[in-house]
């Protein structure tokens, strides 16, 4: 498999009074087809971490490249490129539009990126959310879907562009163990099934050992990594 993503002494401080640290000389790569967890302690990096692979911030020392191409020299608008080109993204609070139908919300990365027209966009979110075994839910708001189904639609939107990585900060937290085993088999579906590579921060250790491959933070350093 190839490497999609590498990270070298990957570092993000915080320029306070008192510094703070989030992540310290992290390196890892991951590659293709990958399902991958981090976890670790509370406050120990692992969304900090998450959010410097998928360029949501800039890290403050290393360096990160993503399909070989070095990710330091690009400036604001080719990160937010690339992040609509090759990553998706799945939240624990799932930050649908409260006004927008699930469709609707699929949609919105398509728009932002900008390549297909307003039919091929609602086709594809259609397509999506029936992948997704929401197929009769297309026209409902946020409100009217359970726990589980809003964070299906979240994966849906994390699909939009097609990216080749799907990166999810605790996709479970929030959810009872029934939504939480659905969301996770989505998640498992989507590198067994469609050949993406899946990046999870969890705190539930179960989950994490159902996965290829585990990463662990203790203080915002790299403590092991644990192929399962």
């Amino acid at each position: 498999m190839s490497v999609l993503l590498e990270a070298e002494n990957l570092t993000r401080i915080l320029p306070e009074t008192i510094p703070v640290t989030l992540v310290r000389d992290v390196s890892l790569t991951i590659a293709e087809r990958e399902f991958v967890a981090i976890t670790g302690p509370s406050g120990s990096g692992k969304s900090s971490l998450l959010y410097l692979l998928g360029l949501l911030d800039r890290p403050t020392g290393g360096t990160l490249t993503i399909e070989g191409r070095d990710t330091a020299p690009m400036s604001d608008g080719e990160l937010a490129r690339t992040r609509l080109e090759m990553l998706g993204f799945v939240f624990q609070f799932h930050f649908l539009l409260p006004e927008f139908s699930a469709r609707q919300n699929v949609e919105i990365p398509m728009r932002k990126l900008g390549r297909l027209s307003r039919r091929q966009m609602r086709d594809r979110a259609g397509e999506l959310l029936a992948m997704l075994g929401l197929e009769d839910h297309c026209e409902k708001k946020p409100y009217q879907l359970s726990g589980g189904q809003r964070q299906r639609v979240a994966v849906a939107r994390a699909l939009a562009n097609d990216p080749p990585m799907v990166f999810a900060d605790e996709p479970t937290g929030s959810l009872d163990s029934k939504s939480s085993e659905q969301v996770f088999q989505t998640l498992r579906d989507l590198v067994t099934g469609r050949g993406k590579t899946v990046v999870a921060v969890t705190h539930d250790l179960d989950m994490a050992a159902r996965m290829d491959r585990r990463i662990h933070l203790v203080d915002g350093m790299l403590a092991d990594a644990v192929d399962d």
